[in-house]
């Protein structure tokens, strides 16, 4: 039996000459942005947990993990895929939303005791679901934004100074979103502030401790697509959803 042929090493290649390439492995990254942004705002949105008496909400530890799959996502296939990403998790998270707002308020069954856990799980505050999905869009959007930008001036030199660079940006927008609308004037202004700034900096600090994974994930896509996309010519503006 032959030994598989060799893959194809990246050639640097403007955004939209990626175009009408087969792209391998760009749906199953796709899958997993969706897949980790949908499970983070439905297993750890709801707990606080202690660890050594501190405290921190559950899905910080897996949250930032969307934040990796679109550095990946724009460091490989360039902003454009990962705006369309972008959207497509935006959209999942409206679903989400509408689906648990619908079947919390569907009547339970004659007989049936799980409604009061049921609503405590998937029946979310409104303004904490708009908020949410407010500071991802703006976020995840400027995260990708100052990452392609870094890359045309580093030259595609030094993956993670981008890659934390424009999460700390990122991770600034979305908190600077969602902890205001979502609890300012229920938390005292001091609270807001603290968790604020604590949740930044360890979303940012988690990010930073998956460098080294980052840079595997990357290293490989890029040697078995065969590319590495510079946005040179590419329209930034996120109201689009085309390629």
């Amino acid at each position: 039996m032959s030994a598989p042929p060799p893959a194809e090493p990246p050639r640097a290649v403007a955004a939209d000459a990626v175009a009408a390439r087969s792209l391998r492995y760009f749906d199953f990254v796709m899958a997993a942005f969706v897949v980790v942004l949908v499970l983070s705002n439905v297993i750890g949105a709801g707990k606080v947990a202690a660890i050594g008496g501190f405290e921190f909400g559950a899905g910080i530890l897996f949250f930032p993990i969307s934040y990796v799959i679109g550095d990946v996502l724009t460091e490989v296939y360039g902003y454009a895929r990962a705006r369309r990403c972008i959207w497509a998790g935006f959209a999942a998270l409206l679903f989400l939303a509408a689906m648990s707002a619908i079947v919390v308020a569907m009547p339970p069954a004659e007989g049936w005791e799980g409604q009061e856990a049921y609503q405590a799980v998937f029946g979310a505050v409104p303004r904490i679901v708009a908020a949410s999905i407010a500071a991802f869009w703006a976020g995840e959007f400027v995260n990708s934004y100052v990452l392609a930008r870094m890359k045309l001036w580093t030259g595609g030199r030094h993956l993670w100074a981008r890659t934390i660079g424009s999460t700390a940006v990122g991770q600034a927008v979305d908190s600077l979103i969602f902890y205001p609308l979502a609890f300012l004037g229920v938390w005292p202004l001091e609270l807001v502030l603290s968790v604020m700034v604590s949740n930044w900096a360890l979303k940012v600090a988690w990010e930073a401790a998956l460098t080294p994974a980052t840079y595997a994930v990357v290293g490989a896509l890029k040697r078995r697509e065969g590319i590495d996309v510079f946005d040179r010519a590419t329209d930034f503006t996120p109201f689009r959803t085309r390629v």
